[in-house]
């Protein structure tokens, strides 16, 4: 049975009762016997006028049971399928249409219950009934065809839409311009631009096209933000004579000229002038558009033109302008425009309030989102005859605001006041997302897992997926970042791949594994940009600048061209691979060969790189020469330099230059501390430390997590709490006593006390990294990797401890900390030193 059969009756019980009448069975069997008793023509009229005025389910099957034992079955068939779909009823207009003799009107009864189904918003069994009606040798029309491709659409499914699209050609509707139009929508909601704009070609090679179609085309384009195509189709549109653009047309490519910077201004206004009839629609759908495109000025210009020309702007106006603001980021703007709508008293719908909640989020406005939550349950929630999508809308704005808002327990709280068998996709990604997007990694997984629990039909979206592997990226969590990519692969999510192939990369390289998100990369059909991108990040935290410069000549072999986000990528690559004039070359390259003004963040890349490697001079130079003003990141950047080579002057002049911006955190603290124990001077330790106390400055403490059979397992500095801590500390101990027969020696230095060396050596006996290490010893198979992630910066005596474990054990072990990744094995690791 079809899952929207099990769930047609929908309503309230009291709405499915009809009200008491012991007689009518009585009546209508009456009705039949009399009509018999005369005559057989008289029961036409009579059966047709029962079946107009049947008002429940239990009349139409009385009549149909009147029907069959009058033989009249045959007759009023198609009226008995009418009768049952009206009180939802489908399976049993199924089971009439399934032994009907195929004809005009089963057809028509065939494409009422799929159109039933498709809005309903139950697309996969809108493609069961279509396969069952090609079983039955019954023949889709023109109508069937659209209804079809628009559920393949909005799965979607490339697969089922390409197997429909060859049903469509063998069936002889590829000339049809309704049919050609809607699989020209299901290839670009598949995300298969290529495919859709061939079928295009083919249409206009046919001479079929009409304006629907060149709508469909340049909307495709433009909601997969490909705008050149988008502008170039539009202005080919435009010359053409017999296409004569409509609003439609400006609503779609107007957006794309916003973030290509094009201007259609003169043909938009072009367009709209010719239109004969400029209804308060018209004017709205211009204002959608240019809203759209971030055109913010003409978007209030034509506010202030409807006003001129007497047009009353109704609730629809001011949410588009609100909701443009709302999507490009401008939160500002769009609650001051919503304020003058509440001035101008008109009421705020649905679609206004999830667009000014949209609008608090994307600049974190709490008290502005709180208002918009009080105003929501004052006047749109918790009414009986509320539609109750409308109100989940409404729901899901605020869980996204509140989790934006870095308030996830109050997005939490909304997120359980909604019944479970209540939930859409869209309310676990926005939970899901919060979790992941702010530091709570743990529950974004947690709650994915529940998610896909049995007794769950809920299945995630591509963007509820992607929220996932960001969360696996944050931990490092590899195992369950493979199960998320086994549940892709399983699910066959083709059509939206190249998303989520970019976040498979970005969790593979974020979690350890470089060479599986190369993998990744090598088996992807298409890349773009931030497919390069993703790949040379990865490789730059794992200190492979060699291979990352390859990735870069490919990068550009295959016509891609660096933007800043991508040199700022290889100053990372650089620095963290020691290739310091090759980051020097890279630097001075951006503006004489490809345009490209450096920003705050390349010079802080390239303060870091020069820091590293101990050129303080040209770093000072730099930062002194920059054409803004240095912010902490830079000041920090130089400092972390300072902390690597003990120097103390130039440290202590950073550190100033921080304390002047009033940029002083844990992290800068800690990296003075740093400088001066390595130096020696403890009464410096303890004035740094008594000044973070009398500031309120709480160091964070060193947390380390690694993965287990059973788990993930987190350990703090001198941590007891684990129920195998004996176990682990005894293994740690022997390990330790056994690096020091073949030469370790312990870093008392990074000891930040002034205590003799035996209490220093036991104080980085505890450190959580290495209690990670021998509890991941304890748990893990030989020749298996040991993933570790730490917090913080690994400190010089661990790093080193780890080099020599290495030699005694037959796990590779993988350290992520908050800089980079080490991989230690067999008495080496991959930075080299380089750190």
């Amino acid at each position: 049975m079809l899952r929207s059969f099990s769930r047609a009756n929908t309503k309230p019980e009291f709405l499915l009762q009809s009200k008491p009448r012991a007689s009518g069975g009585a009546i209508t069997i009456s009705l039949f016997s009399s009509a018999v008793a005369q005559n057989q023509a008289s029961l036409t009229p009579i059966t047709s006028t029962l079946l107009q005025k049947c008002n429940s389910l239990a009349q139409a099957k009385l009549i149909h049971q009147q029907l069959l034992v009058q033989g009249l079955y045959q007759d009023f068939s198609t009226r008995l399928v009418s009768a049952y779909l009206t009180h939802n009823a489908p399976s049993h207009s199924i089971s009439i249409l399934e032994r009907l003799t195929p004809s005009t009107s089963v057809v028509f009864c065939w494409n009422t219950i799929i159109r039933r189904s498709l809005r309903l918003g139950f697309s996969h069994d809108v493609l069961s009934l279509f396969r069952r009606m090609l079983r039955l040798h019954c023949p889709p029309d023109h109508y069937t065809f659209p209804f079809v491709l628009k559920a393949c659409g909005e799965l979607p499914s490339f697969r089922s839409g390409a197997a429909v699209h060859a049903v469509v050609s063998t069936t002889g509707f590829d000339s049809n311009v309704f049919v050609c139009n809607a699989l020209v929508a299901m290839y670009a909601r598949c995300g298969e631009l290529d495919d859709a704009r061939q079928m295009f070609e083919e249409m206009h090679y046919k001479g079929i096209c009409d304006i629907v179609s060149w709508n469909s085309i340049v909307a495709a384009y433009t909601q997969s933000r490909d705008a050149k195509n988008a502008v170039e189709l539009f202005r080919i549109m435009m010359n053409d004579s017999e296409i004569h653009p409509d609003i439609v047309s400006l609503v779609n490519v107007l957006p794309a000229c916003g973030s290509l910077g094009a201007s259609l201004h003169e043909q938009a206004n072009k367009v709209f002038e010719s239109t004969e009839v400029k209804d308060v629609v018209s004017w709205n759908a211009m204002v959608t558009g240019y809203s759209q495109a971030g055109r913010f000025e003409e978007a209030l210009g034509l506010f202030q033109k409807m006003r001129e020309e007497k047009i009353e702007l109704d609730v629809v106006t001011w949410s588009a302008v609100i909701a443009g603001y709302a999507q490009k980021g401008h939160g500002y703007e769009a609650l001051g425009v919503f304020r003058q709508m509440q001035l101008c008293g008109s009421k705020p719908n649905v679609v206004t309030l999830v667009s000014v909640l949209s609008g608090c989020a994307s600049i974190a406005a709490l008290l502005q989102g709180k208002e918009t939550h009080c105003y929501a349950i004052k006047c749109v929630l918790n009414y009986d005859w509320n539609d109750p999508g409308e109100d989940l809308m409404v729901i899901n704005g605020l869980i996204d605001m509140y989790a934006k808002c870095k308030s996830t327990n109050v997005a939490r709280l909304m997120f359980d006041s909604v019944a479970p068998s209540d939930r859409n996709v869209v309310t676990w990604t926005v939970m899901i997302g919060g979790y992941a997007q702010h530091g709570e990694a743990n529950d974004a997984l947690k709650l994915f897992s529940e998610m896909l629990q049995e007794g769950n039909s809920m299945k995630p979206n591509t963007f509820t997926i992607c929220c996932a592997l960001m969360a696996c990226a944050h931990l490092a969590a590899l195992r369950f970042g493979k199960q998320i990519h086994a549940y892709i692969l399983r699910n066959r999510y083709e059509s939206v791949m190249l998303f989520m192939e970019n976040c498979l990369i970005d969790m593979y390289s974020k979690s350890g594994d470089i060479h599986a998100a190369r993998v990744v990369f090598d088996n992807m059909q298409h890349r773009n940009s931030v497919s390069w991108t993703s790949l040379l990040t990865g490789y730059g935290m794992h200190g492979y600048g060699e291979e990352a410069i390859k990735v870069l000549d490919d990068m550009r072999a295959a016509g891609f061209v660096p933007d800043g986000i991508t040199f700022l990528v290889l100053l990372y690559v650089c620095s963290h691979s020691g290739m310091v004039d090759q980051g020097i070359r890279f630097f001075e390259s951006m503006h004489t060969e490809y345009s490209v003004t450096p920003e705050l963040d390349h010079y802080a890349c390239m303060v870091d790189l020069l820091g590293r490697a101990g050129r303080f001079g040209q770093a000072l130079e730099l930062v002194h020469s920059m054409p803004m003003e240095p912010t902490a990141i830079v000041w920090i950047a130089l400092l972390s330099g300072c902390r690597i080579h003990g120097n103390v002057e130039l440290g202590e002049y950073a550190a100033a230059q921080l304390q002047e911006l009033g940029s002083e955190n844990d992290g800068s603290y800690t990296l003075l501390s740093n400088i001066y124990a390595n130096a020696r001077r403890w009464r410096d330790v303890a004035r740094v430390r008594s000044l973070m106390k009398y500031s309120g400055v709480k160091k964070r403490p060193g947390c380390s997590w690694v993965q287990g059979k059973k788990g993930t397992a987190t350990f703090y500095v001198g941590d007891r709490s684990h129920p195998q801590f004996e176990q682990i500390y005894k293994l740690l101990a022997d390990l330790i006593q056994r690096i020091k027969a073949i030469g370790f020696v312990p870093e008392t230095n990074c000891a930040l006390h002034d205590v003799d060396d035996e209490e220093k050596g036991d104080l980085l006996f505890e450190h959580s990294e290495k209690l990670a290490l021998a509890y991941g010893i304890l748990v893990s198979t030989p020749g298996v990797p040991i993933h570790i992630t730490k917090n913080l910066r690994v400190c010089s005596d661990c790093h080193n401890a780890f080099t020599y474990i290495s030699m005694i054990i037959d796990n590779e072990i993988i350290l992520r900390d908050s800089s980079r990744f080490h991989h230690f094995k067999s008495g080496s690791c991959s930075c080299r030193g380089y750190w």
